[in-house]
């Protein structure tokens, strides 16, 4: 029964469609991918022993299947604390929204409604702002 317990946990770690940042040289390429392909970001910062970023982990994960045309990241402050720091990063979780590379908007806490609503509105924003 545990085996089986660990290979869906595998299975789950392979589905998962937020990259997790471990440095900041992988910060900074899959930053620079997904402004060169013209994706909008969303980061999870997170710690973990924060309960509540731990509580968003899954909700962030199913945005990430429900959302394909935006890049989705998470990054633990205490691994990457440089990233962190230059972004002003004071409370997890903290969902940051970039375009271009560039923050547009920022949310703290844990708040599943707030996450989605303002990603939705980031959404509608880049893409209408893009020449079809």
């Amino acid at each position: 029964m545990q085996q089986l317990k660990e290979m869906e946990g595998e299975e789950q770690l392979k589905k998962s469609k937020v990259v997790k940042i471990d440095s900041k040289e992988s910060w900074l390429l899959h930053i620079s991918h997904a402004t060169n392909q013209g994706y909008p970001v969303a980061v999870h910062f997170s710690a973990f022993w924060c309960v509540p970023s731990i509580v968003m982990n899954p909700f962030f994960e199913e945005l990430a299947s429900t959302y394909e045309k935006v890049k989705f990241l998470a990054l633990d402050v205490d691994e990457v604390k440089e990233i962190a720091s230059e972004l002003k990063i004071k409370a997890m979780p903290t969902f940051l929204l970039l375009s271009g590379g560039d923050p547009v908007d920022k949310i703290v806490g844990a708040n599943p409604d707030e996450v989605k609503k303002r990603i939705d509105n980031f959404i509608h924003s880049t893409s209408s702002n893009k020449c079809m």
